[in-house]
Formats: C-alpha cells, sequence, structure tokens
C-alpha cells in the first residue's frame, strides 16, 4: 500500500509542476486586435524598437537564473508543458527508483552495500519523525515524509552538478557565450515544482487531520478557542476565533511560506553559483565559485530537513493527540492491574 501511495506522489511530482506552468502561460491574454491602423503601426514600431533594446542590452545581461523555467518543448496551449525543470525533475526520480532497485534486488538478512546505506538511511528517518510525530503516525505517514526529504535533497544536490544550468542552447555576447536555455535545471529552483510539493501536502494534511479527529474535531480546533485565558478577555478570543478563525489565516499562509521557503533558497544558491562562475572569468570562475559550492551543498541539505521538519511538526499539532491519548490509556490500565495486585 505505501508503494501505490509513493506511486500516485511521484505520479502528481510529474503532472502538477507542467500542469501549473502550462496554467501560467493560458494566464497570459492574448494581445486585443488594433482598433485602427495607426494604433497597429505604434505597436509594431514599438516591438522592432524593443527587440533592437534587447538585442543591444545582450552583452550586458546578467548571469543570474530567470523565474521563469525555460520551455523545451512548447506547446503553446496545452495542458502539459515541458521545461527543462520537469526533465531534471524526471532524472532525479529516476534515478532515485535505480538506487532504490539496486539496494533491494538481492536483500540480505545481514545488511551490506547499497542495501546497508538504504536501510541506515530509512531508519534515520523514521527515528526522526517518530520524535516528532510519534512512532504510530510515523510509520503511517513515512511514504510520504521519506519520499520528500529524498527527493528534495537529491533534487538540490543534482542542481549542483557541473552542468546543470551551463549547458545547453543561447547566443554570443561580448563577455562569451552565454546559455539562455539551459537544457536542465534544478528541480526545486522552479516555483511551480515547489508549489506542487505544498499543495500536495496541504491535501494530505487536511485528509489526515479530518482522519483523526473527525469533521466536527476538526473545524473545532480552528474556529474554537482552547487558551488558558480567563474572563472577558477569554469570551473576546473566542469570539474572535469563531468569526474570524486565527488558523484560518495561518493555514492559508502554510502552502505560501513552504513554497517560496524553498523555491527562494534554492534559486537564490544558484543564481549565486552561476555569478561567482562569471565573475571568476573563464579561467578562475571554478575557484570563485568553489567555497559557496560548498556552501550550496549545506543550505541543500538544510532545506531539504526544514521543509519534511515543518510538514512533520503541521501535521503532528493536528494528529499526534491520538497517540498521547493511547499511550495515556496504556498508563492508566497499567496503574490500575498493578493497584489491583
Amino acid at each position: 500500500m505505501n508503494a501505490v501511495k509513493t506511486l500516485l506522489f511521484a505520479l502528481w511530482l510529474a503532472v502538477a509542476p507542467a500542469a501549473l506552468s502550462a496554467a501560467d502561460a493560458k494566464s497570459v491574454p492574448a494581445a486585443a486586435a488594433p482598433a485602427g491602423q495607426a494604433v497597429a503601426d505604434a505597436a509594431a514600431h514599438a516591438g522592432t524598437a524593443m527587440e533592437h533594446a534587447a538585442k543591444g542590452a545582450k552583452a550586458e545581461e546578467s548571469h543570474t537564473l530567470p523565474m521563469q523555467a525555460p520551455r523545451l518543448l512548447k506547446g503553446g496551449e496545452a495542458a502539459f508543458q515541458v521545461t527543462n525543470s520537469l526533465v531534471a525533475m524526471f532524472v532525479v526520480a529516476g534515478l532515485l527508483i535505480l538506487f532504490a532497485q539496486m539496494a533491494t534486488r538481492n536483500v540480505q538478512l545481514v545488511p551490506s552495500g547499497l542495501q546497508n546505506f538504504a536501510e541506515w538511511v530509512v531508519e534515520s528517518l523514521v527515528d526522526f519523525l517518530s520524535g516528532i510525530l510519534g512512532e504510530k503516525l510515523a510509520r503511517k505517514t513515512f511514504w510520504f515524509y521519506g519520499s520528500v526529504f529524498i527527493f528534495i535533497l537529491s533534487a538540490n544536490w543534482f542542481g549542483l552538478i557541473p552542468g546543470v544550468g551551463s549547458i545547453g542552447w543561447g547566443h554570443e555576447t561580448a563577455h562569451g557565450f552565454h546559455v539562455s536555455h539551459p537544457l536542465l535545471r534544478g528541480a526545486n529552483a522552479d516555483l511551480n515544482m515547489t508549489l506542487a510539493l505544498a499543495l500536495f501536502f496541504f491535501g494530505l494534511w487536511l485528509y489526515w487531520s479530518i482522519q483523526a479527529n473527525g469533521v466536527g474535531g476538526f473545524l473545532s480546533h480552528i474556529f474554537v478557542y482552547h487558551g488558558e485565558a480567563t474572563g472577558g478577555m477569554r469570551a473576546l478570543l473566542v469570539l474572535i476565533f469563531f468569526l474570524v478563525g486565527f488558523l484560518v489565516i495561518s493555514l492559508m499562509i502554510r502552502p505560501v511560506s513552504l513554497t517560496f521557503r524553498l523555491y527562494g533558497n534554492i534559486s537564490a544558491g544558484e543564481s549565486l553559483l552561476e555569478m561567482m562562475l562569471h565573475l571568476g572569468g573563464h579561467y578562475f570562475g571554478w575557484l570563485a565559485a568553489l567555497p559557496f559550492f560548498g556552501l550550496e551543498l549545506m543550505v541543500g541539505m538544510i532545506q531539504a530537513l526544514v521543509f519534511t521538519l515543518l510538514t512533520a511538526v503541521f501535521t503532528a499539532l493536528m494528529c499526534k493527540h491520538d497517540d498521547e491519548h493511547a499511550g495515556e490509556g496504556h498508563e492508566g490500565h497499567a496503574d490500575g492491574h498493578s493497584h489491583s495486585h
């Protein structure tokens, strides 16, 4: 069952970024037809002037990562847009699948090699998540948290491999050849990718929360004040929570913060590396970028950990109390037996 869920998660990662990218393309309105010939001529002259200005400014282009991932296959109004970040995501997913197949191809009772490393990763993640979610909930949701941590970490580090972002199509400038359409781009340096991850988690969070608390308990958690204030202050807070629901604002912010935190850190890191490579020149660019390369390895790990940690904490705030109550009930039952003896 967990394998099926992981496959569904991988399918969402494959479809959602491309669909969101296509939605971005569709959201740009088509240019309205001009009212007269004079308007058409003015638009044509303005377009020509802008084209010449862009060509003249190519030599002074800033070597930073563009916000929108270039499309490798332009589908126009198609519902599926293939970008270089989407291709990178497929490559990372393929490498992870290949690793999993090789690690579990010949499972031994005493693990060694790739199987030993894979089991160490899985056991470490289970122990880490159990400290946040509780053992029962951690094992129930591990298919998501384990997959998302490994995928984000792998995608972040894959984007640092030489050639990713620097091999592709471009044009000559006064400072040399500039790659404007790289073949590959870091998957998490695309806003569509991080938004897909955040939205998928948000849907799971709603499902897990309602499953653990019921619809009534879920709404009570959002709209009912559970603090320790007393007197008039408590009455005021109860009214505010009922009318506004402070957690509604928090719920709306969570996917946005998860999206932009991951995207901003990875995109800024790749832009920094690209700038340092160009500042160092043709021969010493690698030397100028080397210290920042080590920094980005650490940032890639931290961002994967932060995304996993925050999503796990959000889930624990709504669902972990079931484990706590079960533990309290078990302890009370044990105490009753001890007193009876």
